[in-house]
């Protein structure tokens, strides 16, 4: 069974920084790309960032300079840096992994980590 276990959120004052992980367990075939996205109360999960196995990656604009992803293949998990945090930043944040075996591709999420960012 597939199980993505995150960590790192919680409380942090605006301009303060905050790191979150996600580690992937449980499956079978290969990672190809793992990301975080965010909900805010009222609003739709949006992307936040994503790295893909050969290390690119992407970036929504409002993170863009702020935020980090980097991953470590071997441990299977998946980091955000989160700098000069803003209280737009308050969400859920959810941790994503696209696995593929075989032919198919499917997507698992995390149960998501509460982040608040105090003006």
């Amino acid at each position: 069974q597939v199980q993505l276990v995150e960590s790192g959120g919680g409380l942090v004052q605006a301009g303060g920084s905050l790191r979150l992980s996600c580690t992937a367990s449980g499956f079978r075939g290969s990672i190809n790309a793992m990301g975080w996205y965010r909900q805010a109360p009222g609003k739709q999960r949006e992307l936040v960032a994503t790295i893909r196995s050969g290390g690119s990656t992407n970036y929504a604009d409002s993170v863009k300079g702020r935020f980090t992803i980097s991953r470590d293949n071997a441990k299977n998990t998946v980091y955000l840096q989160m700098n000069s945090l803003k209280p737009e930043d308050t969400a859920v944040y959810y941790c994503n992994t696209k696995l593929v075996s075989g032919f198919a591709v499917n997507d698992y999420w995390g149960q998501g980590t509460q982040v608040t960012v105090s003006s």
